[in-house]
C-alpha cells in the first residue's frame, strides 16, 4: 500500500521535472491530468464487473478485466478508500487559478467523485458501492455484490466469442473467493456492531433462497451464459461442453458458497438489532450526515429535511384531491381514495404471464410516444436505444418498482428500463407513464446516454454518481414530460404523476424519520401507505429500501426543486430569449455533477444569453 500512496506524488515529480521548461499553468495541467488518470485506474481496478456494465476498452482501466470478481476483502476495501480519499487530496493541492476553465471544472467534480468513492472515513463498517457511494451493509435484501455481480454476468456481460465465454467460465470459477471476502467483511462489520437490521433479513434469506431455488443447469448464470453462446461462432461441441461446464461450475462452487452466505445471514438474525434506523449502529448517526450530504447533495440539516417534506406532501395532496374530485372521487382522505381507485378493475392488467407481457408492450409504447415529441424539448437526443425488461423473479422481492442500468459506452448495448411486475395490482395503469418518463425517457436513459457519449470529460466523470443530480433529473423529467402533453386528455395519468411526486416528497419524510427521528418500519410503513395510497407491496419494500440505503431516498426531491428552481430563475431572467432546449443542453451535456456547479453553470448561462 505504501508503494501505491507514493505513486502519485512521485508522478507528479517527475513531470515537474519534465515540463521544467513549461509555463506554471501547463504544468498544473498536465499534474491534473496524471492524478485523474491514476484515480480512474486505480477505481476501475478493484471494479471489474463495472467496467463489464460499460464495455469499457480494457487499456483504459489497466487491462483486461472480464475474468475477474471485484475484490471486496477487508484490506483492498480499506485501500480503496485510502487510494480515493488520498487522491481527492492531491487535486485538490493542485492551484486551481493555473488551470484551464474545463480543468478547473474537471478538479472540482471529479474531487467531488473521488470523495464520494471516499466514503465516510469514520464509518467502517459496509462498502463502497460503484452508484450508491457508501452503504452501511454489504449483504441485504436489495444490493450488494452478491446480488449485483450475477446481476451484471446475466444481463451485460457479452459472449461473442471464444475468449469471452472462457472469460466468463473463468469469473463463475472465482466465486468461492469472491463470496469469502464478502462474508469475511460482512462478518468484520458484526464484530465492531455494525449488523443488518432484524426486519430486514427475512428478504435477504428470501433472496438466497430464490438464488439457489433452480437446478444448476436452470440457473439465470447458465441459462444467460447458453443463450448468447448461441450467437458466437463456437462449434457445436464446444458450446455444450462449455454451457454443462457453467452447470458444474454453478453446482459445485457457487452454490455451496451461496450457501455459506446465507447461513451467515441466518446466524446474524440472531444477533441483530430491532431498531430500524442507521443511528442505532456504531457511528451510524455521522453516517446519515454523510449520505444528507453526498446522497442528498445537500446542506441542509435532517430536522429541516423532514419540515421541508411535510410541507411538500401537504401542497401535492391539495393538487390531487382536485383532481379526484374532479373525476368523483371525494370521499375520505386523498390516500383513502387513491387505494380505492387503485383497485378499479379498468386501471389493472390481468395476473398472468399475457398481463404482464401486455404491460410491457404498453411500457414501449409510451417510450415511443415520448421520442415522437422529443426533439421539441432537447437539441441532443440519445443514440442508444432504451429497452424495457421485467426485473427477474429471483430478486423481485426485494427490489424497487422500477430502475435504470445504463448502455455500454461503445454504445452496442442499449439502457434498459427494469420493472417489477411481482404484484400486478402494485401497478395500475394511471401510474405507469410516470414511471417510464423518470426511469426511461426523458428521464435517466437521457441523462445517463447523454452523459456518457461526452468523450472529453473522463471515464470517473461519464459515469459520475451524483444521486441528487442523477435522481432529481428524473424527478424533474416527469414534469417535463406533462409539459410535452403526455398527460393530454389523461387526467388519472397526470393523477398518478402527482401520487409519484407525492411519493418522492413522502421520501423525505420517511427517511428522516427512520435515520433521524427513530420512527420504526411499521410507523413508516403506515405513514407512506396512508399518505400516498401506494400499495402496501410496495411500500414495505420501498421503507426496507431506505433502511438498507439512508439517505438514497433524499436525492431525489432535493434535486428536482433545485432544478426547477433554476428553470424559473432562467426563465423569468431571460424572458423571451430563454429556450428550453439549450436550458436542457446545459444541465445534461456537462455531466452529472453537485447541485451547486450547476448552480453556478446557470447563472453564468443567464448572464451570458442576458448580453
Amino acid at each position: 500500500m505504501k508503494i501505491k500512496k507514493l505513486l502519485v506524488p512521485f508522478m507528479l515529480s517527475l513531470l515537474s521535472v519534465a515540463c521544467s521548461n513549461q509555463t506554471d499553468e501547463q504544468i498544473a495541467n498536465k499534474q491534473l491530468s496524471a492524478v485523474v488518470d491514476n484515480a480512474t485506474v486505480t477505481f476501475t481496478s478493484q471494479q471489474p464487473t463495472l467496467s463489464t456494465m460499460l464495455a469499457i476498452e480494457p487499456e483504459k482501466v489497466g487491462g483486461n478485466y472480464n475474468d475477474r470478481l471485484p475484490d471486496y476483502s477487508i484490506a483492498s476495501m480499506q485501500n480503496l478508500q485510502n487510494e480515493m480519499k488520498y487522491s481527492a487530496n492531491e487535486l485538490k493541492a493542485i492551484n486551481r487559478t493555473l488551470l484551464t476553465p474545463a480543468n478547473a471544472l474537471q478538479q472540482k467534480v471529479v474531487g467531488e467523485i473521488l470523495n464520494y468513492y471516499a466514503g465516510d472515513t469514520d464509518f467502517s463498517g459496509g462498502y463502497i458501492d460503484t452508484w450508491g457511494g457508501h452503504l452501511p451493509y454489504i449483504i441485504n435484501q436489495i444490493s450488494g455484490p452478491l446480488i449485483d455481480v450475477p446481476k451484471v454476468m446475466q444481463e451485460q456481460q457479452a459472449i461473442k466469442s471464444l475468449k469471452e465465454a472462457r472469460e466468463y467460465l473463468a469469473r463463475l470459477s472465482n466465486f468461492d473467493s469472491f463470496v469469502v471476502n464478502v462474508l469475511n467483511k460482512y462478518e468484520d462489520d458484526q464484530r465492531i456492531g455494525i449488523i443488518l437490521p432484524s426486519k430486514l433479513h427475512p428478504k435477504t434469506l428470501a433472496f438466497f433462497d430464490g438464488f439457489l431455488a433452480p437446478e444448476p443447469h436452470n440457473h439465470g448464470l447458465v441459462t444467460s451464459f447458453a443463450k448468447k453462446i448461441l450467437s458466437t461462432d463456437i462449434d457445436k461441441p464446444t458450446q455444450e461442453n462449455m454451457v454443462s461446464k457453467a452447470a458444474e461450475l454453478v453446482e459445485t462452487v457457487v452454490y455451496p458458497a451461496y450457501q455459506r452466505a446465507r447461513g451467515a445471514v441466518l446466524a446474524s438474525e440472531k444477533k441483530a438489532k430491532s431498531d430500524d434506523g442507521i443511528w442505532s449502529q456504531p457511528g451510524g448517526e455521522e453516517l446519515y450526515l454523510h449520505a444528507i450530504k453526498y446522497l442528498g447533495d445537500s446542506a441542509m440539516s435532517a430536522d429541516q429535511i423532514h419540515e421541508l417534506g411535510l410541507s411538500e406532501v401537504v401542497r401535492i395532496s391539495n393538487e390531487m384531491d382536485t383532481i379526484l374530485r374532479a373525476n368523483g372521487y371525494s370521499d375520505g382522505s386523498v390516500g383513502e381514495r387513491m387505494v380505492a381507485l387503485a383497485k378499479q378493475p379498468q386501471f389493472l392488467y390481468e395476473d398472468s404471464d399475457e398481463g404482464r407481457q401486455r404491460l410491457l408492450d404498453d411500457l414501449n409504447v409510451q417510450v415511443q410516444a415520448v421520442m415522437n415529441k422529443a426533439g421539441q424539448y432537447f437539441n441532443t437526443i440519445p443514440t442508444q436505444k432504451v429497452s424495457v425488461k421485467r426485473i427477474p423473479a429471483v430478486s423481485e422481492a426485494g427490489e424497487a418498482g422500477g430502475f435504470y442500468t445504463p448502455p455500454s459506452m461503445d454504445g452496442t448495448r442499449g439502457g434498459i428500463y427494469w420493472i417489477n411486475l411481482r404484484d400486478m395490482s402494485a401497478v395500475p395503469t394511471f401510474s405507469l407513464k410516470t414511471l417510464t418518463y423518470h426511469e426511461a425517457v426523458p428521464g435517466h436513459h437521457f441523462q445517463i446516454a447523454l452523459n456518457m457519449a461526452q468523450q472529453d470529460i473522463g471515464l470517473l466523470r461519464q459515469n459520475a454518481p451524483f444521486n441528487a443530480y442523477v435522481e432529481g433529473w428524473a424527478l424533474y423529467s416527469e414534469l417535463v414530460a406533462k409539459e410535452m402533453g403526455m398527460y393530454e386528455n389523461d387526467p388519472f395519468g397526470d393523477l398518478g404523476r402527482l401520487q409519484a411526486e407525492l411519493y418522492r416528497a413522502v421520501r423525505l419524510v420517511v427517511d428522516t424519520g427512520l435515520h433521524r427521528k427513530k420512527w420504526t418500519r411499521e410507523h413508516a410503513i403506515d405513514y407512506f401507505h396512508t399518505t400516498t395510497g401506494t400499495s402496501m407491496t410496495d411500500v414495505v419494500a420501498e421503507v426496507e429500501r431506505y433502511m438498507a440505503w439512508p439517505g438514497q431516498a433524499l436525492g431525489y426531491k432535493l434535486g428536482m426543486l433545485q432544478f426547477v428552481e433554476l428553470r424559473n430563475i432562467a426563465s423569468k431572467a431571460l424572458g423571451d430569449k430563454f429556450d428550453i432546449k439549450a436550458f436542457h443542453d446545459l444541465i445534461l451535456l456537462p455531466g452529472a455533477r453537485p447541485m451547486s456547479v450547476v448552480r453556478e453553470d446557470v447563472l453564468a448561462w443567464i448572464a451570458t444569453q442576458a448580453q
